[in-house]
């Protein structure tokens, strides 16, 4: 029973009146955290161990008296410092872009209109409108309430919904979860009763994703082994007359060289970057991991409304108790539009979905070119249905006020509504044809009942959703809340346009092995309808009001509760599928939770969705969901294309330095000239690989295991015989000018970082017409090369890394020679692509 607090009409505040209050008591908002300092940032990049370990060969090579390894040192962990700390304070300008982009809305009346603002901007002495599935934005007071029930699991940490009507309070954070409410706000931002909480989870970091927490398994790994590696280098170089104190600092760098440490910056950059990309393609991804786990998703599970359709609901076709069939013309929400003929009944109809409704119909505005539904798009195309049919719905409903309603509920799947009407009282009621043109709510003749419902199958079998409207006189609210003993006032199908995309969107996920799956609340005729109108088999389509529960080889499910959804995902992950499932209710959140990715429709969808879910469409639109796999899968693959690149190069320097002695190169490289080496290849060049486009064929072929390995699927066998091919030039290099008499070390030098650098651009993806490349690469690239040949070239550089100066001809014969691994990783690689 809808209670009102007072009989005259909520106007709210003013526009101006609201922007001074805003101006004055701020937004409505817990201040954000204040960014880690500077101090605190440099302090996080030291503390790495990998970092640690070079700190410590410096402590050795002061102690030693080498201070210029020590300045060269310390000036590879300031130039590794700084360039974690700037990639940090990047990733976090772009997780808060990303918070903002996905900011909460909350609808107010302002000037007697409602209005959708951000709910950053809802202030003390707001009007709030609440419906099914809001987040509560602010504490406010309680003015009408009708079947208000809440979640305040936030915060009591108790999940049983809590009934609240007039004149009880509602607080920030709860969820409506059913029935409607108006409210006045009270508190807001920090004040408010969620203030303390949100503060407090505001201030807190979110850990590291899987993905991160893999790598950094695998550099503990890798560490490990390079220590090891390392201490037989330090042994064999002992053994063969070398000071003690040179071959442990040799041993201390070369397993910093060996290993990436750069790796965990440069992985949060990427995935920072590509959740960037994913929102300018309209995909915000609200958890970095939803940009990795994209990756793997074998089965996407989707809603219809919104996301096949276009969202833009309307009545296409109208059937009265007679038997008259009406076409209905019309564009979007504008009620303006035309009706194929005026027949008897048609007026009643249409005044009853005007009246069992709760929506409203804002006109175009400098925010919105087009008319818009505030409130669920079904009732808005009812009312722009009621205006096409030439009713003025403000004036049906104010000569009708409401007295009392039954919402409508998934269970009861109906809306009753009771108004008062010339000293009387009607009752309209709407929902699923085959419960209102049941007996038990509607009395008429037998063939009036048969041939509506008739009616309401041919509707459902041209993939319109179907609603039943009866009414009639009652003697009491109470007995019209029974919905007994009604008139059948007829039949409308509502229409959603499939999207034109919507069916080479299946296409592409099909092609990229990824399941289109369909689960729908409307009847299982118009869900196959609408499934095969986009591709989607609809070979033994599933209805679950038959009691067919199955999921086995389903690829349409109709009649689904939305509480079903979540078995249907269960039992989908069961089978062994990674699973992205799309919804939009309230009632979608557990689904989304449940899901390995929660996909929320962010233009029409409600708040908890959003929250709910890891990644939210900004434009509902489903081949949105295709373009994030697709950068998905790029970011992976450029991780796996830095780390294959980065421990090829740190296998080669390890290998020259473990067998460079039995070939009589006593100290192969000098700890100062690895860490420049390793400065040099990872930095720039490692970063610029973290921006290369998508390899061919990326929607083409299956999704990865979320078991396999980030060096499966054959990195390790390249990392080897790379490593190995590199490490081999550089040897021979180093084996010849040493039988020639040149400066042996120094080419040997030249030749590790030339060789490397030439594997960067080999492990690039190739050109292709229409994509653009990447030229930061081959700007890092460039400048590393022009550095590592000025190590041999400027007297200070030869002073500060030991190398002597090399010929022109030598300096040729190191770049020709170090070619040689890039060709041969170019050649394999387009051997394997094709």
């Amino acid at each position: 029973m809808a209670v009102r607090a007072r009989e005259e009409t909520q106007s709210g505040l003013s526009r101006a009146e609201a922007a001074r209050r805003l101006d004055r008591d701020g937004r409505n908002e817990v201040p954000p955290p204040r960014p880690p300092r500077i101090w605190r940032r440099v302090a996080r990049q030291l503390a790495d161990p990998l970092v640690a370990l070079l700190l410590v060969a410096a402590v050795v090579t002061v102690a030693l008296g080498d201070l210029t390894d020590t300045a060269v040192i310390l000036g590879v962990v300031i130039v590794n410092t700084a360039i974690g700390v700037v990639q940090e304070v990047r990733a976090d300008r772009a997780i808060t872009a990303l918070h903002q982009l996905a900011a909460p809305t909350a609808r107010v009346r302002r000037d007697g209109a409602d209005q959708v603002v951000s709910a950053a901007e809802v202030v003390r002495g707001d009007l709030l409108v609440l419906a099914q599935g809001d987040i509560v934005p602010a504490d406010a007071a309680l003015l009408e309430a009708s079947q208000l029930s809440l979640d305040e699991s936030a915060l009591t940490g108790e999940s049983v919904p809590v009934v609240r009507a007039v004149p009880d309070d509602v607080s920030a954070g709860t969820v409506v979860l059913t029935g409607r409410a108006l409210t006045r706000v009270t508190r807001t931002g920090a004040d408010s009763a969620l203030g303390s909480i949100a503060a407090l989870v505001a201030a807190t970091r979110p850990g590291p994703t899987p993905l991160q927490r893999r790598l950094s398994q695998l550099g503990r790994t890798l560490g490990l082994v390079a220590v090891a590696l390392s201490a037989l280098v330090m042994v064999l170089g002992i053994a063969n007359g070398q000071p003690v104190g040179e071959m442990a600092l040799a041993a201390v760098s070369l397993v910093v060289a060996a290993v990436p440490e750069s790796l965990p910056a440069v992985v949060t950059l990427a995935l920072a970057l590509g959740a960037m990309r994913m929102a300018r393609g309209h995909a915000i991804a609200r958890r970095l991991h939803a940009v990795e786990t994209l990756g793997s998703v074998t089965l996407l599970a989707t809603d219809k409304t919104g996301t096949l359709t276009e969202g833009r609901m309307g009545v296409r076709r109208a059937v009265t108790p007679t038997g008259d069939g009406i076409e209905i013309q019309g564009r979007g929400y504008d009620p303006t539009g035309s009706v194929s003929a005026q027949v008897t009944g048609l007026e009643e109809l249409a005044t009853a979905v005007a009246l069992c409704n709760d929506a409203q119909l804002a006109p175009p505005s400098a925010d919105s070119p087009v008319w818009t539904s505030l409130g669920d798009p079904v009732e808005g195309a009812l009312l722009a249905f009621a205006g096409r049919c030439g009713l003025d719905v403000a004036a049906v409903r104010a000569g009708s006020p409401r007295v009392a309603e039954e919402p409508f509920d998934a269970l009861t799947r109906r809306m009753v509504t009771v108004h008062r009407r010339d000293g009387g009282l009607v009752v309209a009621c709407k929902g699923a044809p085959e419960v209102v043109l049941d007996e038990s709510v509607t009395d008429c003749p037998a063939a009036v009942r048969d041939a509506l419902t008739a009616a309401a199958r041919s509707l459902a079998d041209g993939g319109l959703r179907v609603l039943a409207v009866a009414g009639g006189p009652v003697d009491s609210a109470e007995d019209g809340l029974r919905a007994a003993g009604l008139a059948p006032l007829g039949l409308v199908g509502i229409g959603d346009p499939v999207r034109p995309e919507a069916a080479s969107t299946t296409a592409a996920l099909d092609t990229a092995g990824i399941h289109l799956v369909l689960i729908t609340g409307d009847h299982p005729a118009t869900a196959a309808a609408i499934a095969g109108e986009v591709g989607i088999a609809t070979d033994g389509v599933v209805s679950f009001d038959s009691g067919d529960g199955s999921v086995d080889d389903a690829r349409v499910f109709a009649r689904v509760r939305p509480e079903q959804k979540l078995d249907i995902v269960a039992a989908l992950q069961e089978r062994g599928h990674i699973v992205a499932m799309t919804g939009d209710g309230v009632n979608d959140a557990p689904a989304l939770r449940r899901a390995d990715i929660g996909v929320a429709m962010g233009a029409g969808g409600t708040e908890v969705a959003r929250q709910a879910a890891d990644l939210v469409l900004t434009d509902d639109n489903l081949a949105t969901v295709a373009t994030a796999v697709h950068e998905g899968r790029r970011i992976y693959d450029n991780i796996r294309r830095f780390l294959g690149y980065g421990l090829s190069g740190g296998l080669a320097e390890i290998v020259v330095m473990l067998v460079g002695p039995a070939f009589g190169l006593a100290v192969p490289l000098l700890p100062a000239q690895i860490l420049w080496v390793n400065l040099l290849t990872h930095g720039l060049p490692g970063v610029a690989l973290g921006a290369e486009p998508a390899e061919p064929g990326n929607m083409r072929r299956p999704p990865r295991p979320p078991s396999e390995s980030v060096l499966g699927r054959g990195l390790v066998a390249v990392v080897l015989w790379t490593g190995a091919a590199i490490s081999l030039v550089v040897l021979g290099v180093a084996v010849w000018a040493r039988e020639t008499g040149a400066p042996w070390q120094s080419m040997a030098f030249v030749t590790l970082g030339l060789a490397q650098l030439g594997v960067a651009l080999a492990v690039r993806v190739p050109r292709r017409h229409g994509v653009p490349g990447n030229p930061s690469l081959f700007a890092a690239v460039a400048l590393s090369a022009f550095l590592q040949v000025a190590a041999v070239a400027f007297g200070p550089l030869r002073t500060l890394l030991g190398t002597e100066p090399l010929s022109v001809a030598q300096l040729a014969g190191c770049l020709v020679v170090s070619l040689l691994p890039g060709l041969a990783v170019a050649a394999v690689t387009a051997l394997r692509r094709r």
